[in-house]
């Protein structure tokens, strides 16, 4: 069944049908620039959210940085990042198959269709122009046949008129036969007219419009087969990017399932552990027997041995939680953020010595490299002055020449500080870089840095190094005095023993890690806290 056929005399239906189906498309195209502007603005929205809470390149170097719930949280931010890219990857597949392509087919059918209903207005022209021709001859031979009747009639009155001449009568009778023969006339011009519209009439009706006809049909499936097609590219879109979606759900999944919380305990004790012992109890003080006020060496405020001197931070007063009491407490100065890292507890600084000597050490390793490339490439130039002017490659040169000078003595000073942190001799087991003639660097491990498992993780190897020096090394001769005004038991390793009011001999002073080193009348030795005694030096 086609519309030429069943539907030849429904032609202002066809128009406002065709019309419909246009506005449909158009209707459909809005829609979806619609929804490709909700996606676009949802992944941008992602996008801002994913950028808010993602941690800024400065403070990726933060402790909680290590632990895997935070890690697994910044995992969920990165694939929320790359979900908004598939929501934007949907909205321009969108844009580009059905948006433009619909509206570019829109434009191409509207067109075709105007074609195709001017063609049948031409056609309709054509009919009404014959029919006007036919009803115009029509017309002229009826009123021509009227005028050959009455002349015909005025003859015959003539004829029979007794008083009329014969010249009259032969007068009326040539003008009754001039009528008939007009009259004849029209009627044959009306009759060839009638046969030319009714021609033209039925190749109207049975071929002109139909064809026509048939041809906005086509059309009109073309147009509902185009917009099919853009239905199920609404869904396809999206089927698309499925997978990759999968997949970032997938990795938010895999982020949640790969939290440790054990393991985040244990980061955090290896980040903070400080290697202090424990407080012991506090001595009890009789007072009915006059016995001075004493403090334990291991109260909450006393330093535990000469960590300081590695690295630990003497200033820092061994209470739990911020709040303090002054009444067990001596004043104490706050550590100060220092190059050495010995405002930190033994264990941190050694790792912040190690992990600053990595740096440099990666750091030095470029700069060999391109003081490497840089040295080729101006062989290069020598040999090949078109190439260009080696004299070009000098400031390079130079540059990276003492960046690799100030890199070497950065390696050197860090790696004094991280030997005295950990110790001497083989106590750290940590080899110092060497360069060879190309720069690159000789070291026991293939990255330049110790194993971890080379360091020892106790002080009792370091306390006993100090104890070594102590018995080499000649006596020093004193600085100066103190006076202890607290007792020091002087338990740890390193350290030595006082009592209220007593004096000692200093040895070495404090060298700003809340130390001194001090001496007894019998030769004995050790640290004790500075901030426990009231000291004089020789002038």
């Amino acid at each position: 069944m086609d519309w030429g056929t069943e539907l030849w005399d429904q032609y202002d239906i066809i128009e406002k049908h065709t019309q419909s189906g246009l506005d449909l498309v158009e209707k459909y195209v809005k829609f979806v620039k619609e929804r490709t502007e909700i996606e676009q603005n949802y992944a941008k929205q992602l996008r801002n959210l994913s950028k808010k809470y993602n941690v800024k390149r400065s403070s990726k170097d933060e402790p909680d940085c290590r632990l895997s719930s935070y890690q697994a949280f910044l995992d969920i931010l990165n694939e929320m990042n790359d979900y908004a890219g598939q929501r934007e990857l949907i909205a321009e597949n969108m844009m580009m198959n059905i948006c433009i392509d619909l509206t570019k087919y829109l434009q191409e059918i509207k067109q075709e269709r105007k074609m195709y209903l001017m063609e049948a207005k031409k056609a309709q022209q054509n009919l009404e122009s014959t029919y006007k021709q036919l009803d115009s001859s029509k017309k002229r031979f009826e009123r021509e046949w009227r005028e050959a009747e009455r002349a015909a009639q005025y003859a015959e009155k003539t004829d029979q008129d007794i008083n009329a001449t014969k010249a009259d009568v032969e007068k009326a009778k040539q003008q009754a036969h001039m009528r008939a023969h007009v009259a004849e006339e029209c009627k044959n011009d009306y009759a060839a007219q009638l046969q030319k519209y009714n021609k033209e009439q039925q190749h109207f009706y049975f071929t002109d419009m139909p064809l026509i006809f048939n041809k906005l049909q086509d059309l009109d499936e073309r147009r509902v087969r185009k917009l099919a097609q853009g239905y199920n590219l609404f869904s396809d879109t999206e089927k698309h990017v499925m997978p990759i979606i999968g997949k970032c759900l997938e990795g938010i999944t895999k982020a949640g399932t790969s939290v440790n919380e054990r393991n985040d305990s244990m980061v955090l004790i290896e980040q903070n552990k400080s290697g202090f012992e424990r407080p012991g109890d506090l001595d009890f003080e009789d007072f009915s027997q006059g016995i001075n006020r004493a403090s334990s060496d291991t109260s909450l405020s006393s330093p535990k041995g000469p960590m300081d001197l590695l690295g630990k931070n003497r200033g820092k007063n061994f209470w739990l939680f911020s709040k303090k009491s002054k009444k067990f407490t001596p004043e104490r100065i706050m550590p100060t953020v220092t190059e050495d890292f010995t405002h930190l507890p033994p264990e941190q600084r050694r790792k912040r010595l190690q992990q600053k000597l990595d740096e440099i050490v990666k750091e030095l390793q470029k700069e060999v490299d391109q003081s490497e490339a840089l040295g080729k490439m101006k062989d290069v130039y020598e040999k090949n002055p078109q190439m260009g002017d080696p004299a070009s490659l000098a400031s390079q040169i130079t540059q990276t020449t003492q960046n690799i000078e100030r890199l070497k003595a950065e390696l050197n000073k860090y790696e004094t500080w991280l030997a005295e942190a950990g110790g001497r001799g083989d106590t750290l087991r940590y080899k110092a870089h060497a360069f060879n003639n190309n720069g690159s660097h000789d070291i026991n491990s293939p990255d330049g840095a110790h194993s971890d498992e080379s360091t020892p993780d106790t002080s009792q190897a370091i306390y006993a190094e100090f104890d070594d020096d102590f018995e080499d090394e000649e006596l020093a001769a004193p600085i100066g005095t103190c006076t202890a005004m607290y007792n020091f038991p002087g338990a740890s390793e390193g350290t030595i023993s006082m009592q209220e009011g007593e004096e000692l001999e200093v040895v070495e002073g404090d060298k700003g890690d809340g130390w001194t080193r001090v001496r007894r009348s019998n030769g004995d030795e050790g640290y004790i806290p500075t901030s426990y005694a009231t000291i004089t030096l020789f002038k």
